[in-house]
């Protein structure tokens, strides 16, 4: 850590705002005039929107996170947790991977913490469920689906397999839908390698508790998408919930009722609930509660954005909408933490800030290789675009949007590489236990067990033998 006696900003998140917001400043602050320092307990960036191409095989999962500390070489980066916040005293309260937590003073505080998956306590849910928020759930996954393909393949008990080859996805929203469609696209290409396994004996499931899936690419859009995978052979089931998943038995609120060993939760994110502990003004859903400046309300050194804040829509409330705000997407997040770090740097230096407004410029998904939904907005025009070219559509935005150009080569490498030779379909699942193999070499014999005592009886006829020889 630094010992300089410059300010500190401190990046609470690595994540897409903090990431892009970190290096704003950096780029734009004068040399020696403050110390940036991020706080993240991973040491990487996880570029979340290419998390369904990751589980299907599309991108190589090093290529949707970006190292920290090879992007801000000028930043001191903490592999931690900020637990507490002491405003009185501007002190920060880090806890690290090992070791005990510490103290870290600060001047000025960025909140980019981000959301995590938003979940109810429904039975069996902690113990069944796989997220797919993080860059570890998508390898998860798609090692989980080819495993279950594997074990399919090679049983020849029935309920086996039809609980292995049933794919349950809870969740209609971008994360959802995608990740359905891409998982579908892989395991149908992968059936082909088996022997004993076809796409018509898998059982694909979505569920969303809305009346529509998609909803951010309106609703047209998501009617094509929900008869797109439909098309597909997926069940798609709206206006529903799931109230149980124990041991993988999932019962809906509509009353059906399947066996699965794959139950994926997408239904939503909510604000990180750390945020509550660092005395800050929350809204009523938890978010970070900020001025059009993006500064926390109430304060003068402390600014949040992304999907940990809620921000005011000035475009919105200017078409009438006085409620509006920004919704929480990737769109959002990289333009606010542009005008967060000039804010930042003209709040250190004295100068006015400028507020944040951005008029929405649409929406795209990918639904697998080829297919997806787009809808652009050009002023008051909207193109909604369908199939093939609003799959071009998804892929070119996202691609771009990719922090730095070595990992934009990276993924435009791997899509390039996908056009000539066929997806990867080997499954990984050992890389969850890595050692068991060398334990299971390496552990010590077991102790053989002591002969056993002669019988009571052996022993006296013994004794009685020698008697008489003597």
């Amino acid at each position: 850590m630094s010992t300089t006696e410059r300010p500190r900003i401190l990046v609470v998140g690595g994540g897409y705002v903090g990431l892009y917001a970190a290096r704003r400043i950096l780029k734009k602050m004068r040399y020696g005039e403050a110390t940036v320092t991020v706080v993240d307990p991973r040491s990487y960036m996880t570029y979340q929107p290419f998390l369904p191409e990751a589980a299907a095989g599309n991108i190589s999962p090093r290529h949707v996170v970006v190292p920290l500390r090879r992007v801000l070489p000028k930043a001191e980066v903490l592999t931690g947790r900020v637990t507490t916040i002491d405003q009185d005293r501007k002190v920060a309260t880090v806890a690290p991977l090992v070791g005990e937590a510490y103290e870290l003073p600060f001047d000025y505080l960025v909140v980019a913490l981000g959301a995590v998956s938003r979940t109810f306590p429904i039975p069996g849910l902690a113990e069944q469920g796989i997220g797919m928020k993080g860059v570890e759930e998508a390898i998860g996954l798609r090692n989980h689906v080819l495993e279950q393909l594997d074990k399919a393949d090679s049983t020849t008990d029935e309920e086996i397999r039809r609980k292995a080859l049933t794919f349950v996805f809870v969740g209609g929203g971008f994360a959802g839908a995608e990740t359905i469609g891409e998982v579908e696209d892989m395991a149908r290409d992968a059936s082909k390698y088996y022997r004993n396994v076809s796409r018509e004996d898998m059982r694909f499931i979505l569920v969303d508790a809305a009346d529509k899936i998609l909803p951010e690419v309106g609703p047209k859009l998501g009617k094509y998408g929900k008869e797109h995978l439909e098309g597909r052979g997926v069940e798609v089931y709206l206006s529903t919930s799931m109230d149980s998943c124990v041991d993988g038995h999932v019962v809906l609120k509509n009353g059906l009722e399947v066996d699965s060993n794959t139950i994926v939760w997408t239904a939503g994110v909510k604000p990180n609930p750390v945020l509550s502990r660092y005395g800050l003004p929350l809204g009523p859903r938890g978010h970070v509660d900020c001025a059009t400046t993006l500064q926390v309300q109430g304060t003068d050194y402390i600014w949040a954005a992304g999907d940990n804040a809620q921000v005011p829509d000035l475009v919105g409330r200017k078409a009438g909408n006085e409620n509006a705000w920004c919704p929480p997407n990737a769109q959002h997040a990289l333009r606010q933490a542009r005008v967060l770090g000039d804010n930042v740097l003209s709040g250190m230096r004295g100068f006015p800030q400028k507020d944040y407004s951005h008029a929405n410029k649409g929406a795209v998904a990918g639904l697998g290789l080829h297919k997806g939904v787009a809808m652009i907005v050009m002023g008051k025009m909207k193109i909604k675009l369908k199939g093939r070219l609003a799959w071009y559509m998804h892929r070119g935005y996202h691609g771009l949007a990719m922090p730095t150009w070595n990992r934009k080569i990276r993924v435009f490498a791997d899509w390039t590489l996908g056009m000539f030779l066929k997806r990867e379909v080997v499954s990984l699942g050992a890389m969850e236990t890595p050692r068991e193999e060398f334990y299971e070499a390496a552990k010590p014999a077991p102790v053989a067990a002591p002969p056993k005592e002669k019988t009571t009886e052996k022993k006296a006829e013994k004794t009685e033998e020698k008697a008489k020889a003597s």
